[in-house]
């Protein structure tokens, strides 16, 4: 069985993210999105939180769960058994931060690689930091996040 994890600190997860699940779930048996905490952002929603937010917007693919970790990646592929890790790429500067991030991941668990899918255009300019600044300011989500979150992020915003 081919297993490959997303990882992302999906805070929220955003349209562009779901589209990467999507295209994942049809390439390998099993996806896990993994939450993942990252120390240079500072979140809106808890990890936990995070977690339920990535498994309502993922329940529609059988292939897909949802899970966080608070150890390096490379440690926990090895403890799911996945040997692929999914990056989406937005723009140029993704790929040599995350070009860096798995050579990195390689080098702790040489049995692990990284797979780059590159961003629909329309997602390209998308991110979680962006679909937070919107929801301060009451803006409509709907092309901006799967709809089965968008009540949970109008909630935390009040």
């Amino acid at each position: 069985m081919k297993i490959a994890i997303y990882p992302g600190s999906f805070d929220p997860i955003t349209l562009g993210h779901l589209d990467i699940v999507r295209r994942a779930a049809q390439i390998f048996d099993k996806v896990i999105v993994c939450v993942m905490v990252n120390a240079e952002k500072n979140p809106m929603f808890t990890q936990e939180e995070r977690l339920e937010l990535v498994r309502k917007a993922t329940e529609r693919f059988s292939n897909v769960e949802a899970d966080t970790a608070d150890m390096l990646l490379a440690e926990y592929a090895k403890t799911k058994g996945a040997n692929v890790i999914v990056k989406g790429l937005r723009v140029i500067s993704d790929y040599e931060r995350e070009c860096q991030m798995a050579l990195m991941n390689r080098k702790i668990n040489p049995e692990l690689d990284t797979l780059f899918l590159p961003a629909r255009e329309k997602y390209t300019y998308l991110s979680s930091s962006l679909v937070k600044e919107m929801a301060k300011y009451g803006a409509d989500l709907t092309e901006s996040v799967p709809r089965e979150i968008i009540q949970d992020i109008t909630d935390k915003r009040r």
